[in-house]
């Protein structure tokens, strides 16, 4: 289309401008820097200039507007523009026919910089998920290198057009003009159409992120296990005893937990029950030789379920606070969380730090009613409206949209944010707020909790915590490693 544009406006030829840039098109492409070609081009300028005869006189224009021209973004930069809508394509949040005037001029500015700069900015600025950016990371290796080419072929364009306008060379004849149209219509509609068939057709754009979550299953061989569905009705009469010594006797475990503790506790795809601290549940189970039960809490109260002998342990992500610890035991630490926002991916900047979340008025939080959490979001943000929530779900949900952001952990965040992938984790800083995870254990088994503290620390030694850690948490090896992608296996369906 560039040399297209040159030949319908300027007495030089196409076939000339690609026989006398082809070294320089090719070297930019493969090198993937447009500034070491500068040289190269500025001296074709010259001669397809001199071979036209335009302004023998003023050959010399191509070295004053070449270097001129470098530092203004060029067609390959402004081509990225497209990512922003092919972004919001994929991640089914489309930017309107109505604002790509705004995308076109921002786009044009913020080009100025970096492309890796810019682009970020734009997907926030329209709403665009911020996990599209990876995409464009991705395909920055093939990208570049077609840019750079573009951005040579432009840097010429520049130069001839400049240099004819300059010499009264230019020349408007109706016939070249609106046969250059018609064929840039052409190329245009096929591109873009053959495009949206391609990506229509080869890549399947549906988001899966929540399904790989949905299908994490236990790391190792589970113990043989009961899950019950149905509150735990404890014995009668209550067992007594030591805690160990009444486990090992009924040859059983009984663990307490909450269904949706993410990702410490939850029914998978398979509706079987996972979660790093049932993964935990079962080693400790198998390390004592006996079976595994399972008992739904209830969130409200499951202290008095544990100390009244419903279960012999609580495992599901649980926070110690100061008034849960006065009401029961709790084992050591195993794991610390940190207290974060959830909030949607383009206001993560405005909750990057406790300075800008002080100084922003009005600001409305959801927030799960425990008492430890508001008395410290209300110490470093006193000036904020937090709202108590049951249930997190209608936020991401966005059917409360006077709330800013979800006080939640950052660990328990990052597994929400899968499933809800418009919505983003951010940790304020500085001096981020920890808050450690325990096991519950009834308010008289403090021999029990002993040897609970000391596995905590053997798993802890071993690298079993670790491991865990990475994989419920963070994710590592969570999804089946899949053959790399190719046209046969892909696109044509030749091979699986």
């Amino acid at each position: 289309m560039l040399p297209g544009l040159v030949a319908a406006l300027t007495p030089i030829k196409v076939r000339d401008i690609f026989f006398l840039t082809r070294d320089a098109l090719i070297t930019a492409f493969v090198a993937g820097d447009l500034f070491i070609v500068l040289p190269v081009l500025i001296e074709s300028s010259r001669t397809l200039i001199e071979r036209a005869g335009v302004g023998q006189s003023q050959a010399n224009l191509p070295e004053v507007i070449i270097p001129a021209s470098f530092n203004f973004p060029h067609t390959g930069k402004l081509l990225s523009i497209s990512f922003i809508l092919f972004a919001g394509w994929f991640a089914d949040a489309e930017v309107p026919l109505s604002d790509y005037p705004r995308l076109a001029l921002t786009g044009l500015v913020t080009f100025f910089g970096s492309l890796n700069v810019a682009v970020p900015f734009l997907l926030d600025l329209f709403r665009i998920p911020a996990d599209t950016f990876q995409l464009f990371l991705a395909s920055g290796v093939i990208n570049s290198r077609f840019g750079t080419l573009v951005a040579a072929m432009h840097t010429l364009t520049v130069a001839l057009l400049g240099t004819c306008a300059m010499t009264g060379a230019l020349r408007w004849e109706r016939r070249r003009v609106l046969r250059y149209l018609a064929i840039t219509a052409v190329l245009t509609v096929g591109v873009i159409g053959g495009a949206r068939v391609l990506f229509g057709r080869a890549l399947h754009h549906a988001y899966s992120k929540d399904k790989v979550l949905a299908g994490m299953h236990l790391l190792h061989q589970p113990v043989q296990a009961v899950v019950h569905r149905e509150p735990f009705t404890p014995p009668t009469p209550p067992e007594t005893g030591a805690r160990l010594d009444l486990i090992r006797r009924r040859g059983a475990l009984t663990v307490g937990y909450l269904s949706d503790s993410l990702p410490y506790a939850f029914f998978n795809a398979d509706d079987a029950l996972v979660g790093l601290d049932v993964e935990l549940a079962h080693r400790l189970a198998a390390e004592l030789g006996v079976r595994l039960e399972f008992v739904p809490l209830v969130r409200e109260r499951m202290f008095d379920q544990v100390n009244g002998g419903q279960c012999d342990i609580i495992m599901s992500g649980v926070p110690v606070t100061t008034l849960r610890a006065s009401r029961m035991l709790f084992s050591d630490a195993y794991l610390d969380e940190t207290m974060a926002f959830i909030v949607p991916d383009g206001s993560r900047n405005e909750f990057a730090s406790w300075d800008l979340l002080r100084a922003r008025p009005g600001l409305r939080l959801a927030i799960r009613d425990i008492p430890y959490y508001i008395q410290k979001i209300r110490e470093r943000l006193p000036q904020a409206d937090l709202r108590i929530v049951q249930e997190v779900t209608p936020f991401f949900a966005q059917s409360d949209s006077g709330l800013d952001a979800l006080v939640f952990a950052a660990e328990r965040g990052s597994a929400w944010t899968l499933m809800y992938p418009k919505f983003s984790v951010v940790i304020p800083e500085p001096e981020p707020l920890k808050v450690p995870l325990a096991y519950p254990i009834g308010q008289h088994d403090q021999e029990f909790v002993t040897f609970v503290n000391t596995w905590i620390e053997l798993k802890r030694k071993d690298g079993t915590l670790d491991g865990l850690f990475k994989y419920w948490i963070l994710g590592q090896d969570a999804a089946p490693k899949q053959p790399r992608w190719s046209i046969m296996r892909n696109v044509l369906h030749w091979t699986r």
